[in-house]
């Protein structure tokens, strides 16, 4: 098993950007994560049929 704090270091080298614009393409792959998850859970209970 690697040792915790090397396997954060490899995390952070996976998302860390080479420039500006890759920056902003994760960005909005977060948010765009982060919509999806809201529009999931957006959906109130059926109590109806009680």
């Amino acid at each position: 098993m690697a040792d915790k704090n090397l396997r954060n270091v490899v995390k952070y080298l996976e998302n860390a950007p080479a420039n500006s614009h890759q920056a902003q393409q994760n960005r909005q792959k977060k948010n765009d994560r982060r919509h999806q998850d809201a529009l999931n859970h957006d959906k109130p209970t059926d109590l109806k049929h009680l």
